[in-house]
């Protein structure tokens, strides 16, 4: 792992996201009590990606055709997800 500072950060960028994409932990210290983990991020960590955009269209085309379950109780919801 490795701490710097934020204006280390700016300086050197490409250096640290370089490090991040070949694993290394990378803190980003701002001021005294605030800290940031650079993480790189995947397709499946983006939350409207293609294939959740083809989901929700899919979901709206059951709710237009009537193709749904109308809920009105935290029972029905436990019942539904099995609980």
């Amino acid at each position: 792992m490795i701490v710097i500072s934020s204006r280390e950060f700016r300086q050197n960028q490409r250096l640290y996201f370089d490090k991040v994409d070949k694993g290394v932990q990378v803190i980003v210290q701002r001021g005294k009590d605030k800290s940031y983990a650079l993480s790189p991020i995947s397709e499946d960590d983006i939350y409207f990606n293609q294939k959740m955009v083809e989901r929700i269209k899919k979901s709206a085309e059951q709710a237009l055709d009537g193709k749904y379950i109308e809920i009105s109780s935290s029972a029905e919801i436990k019942e539904l997800l099995g609980l």
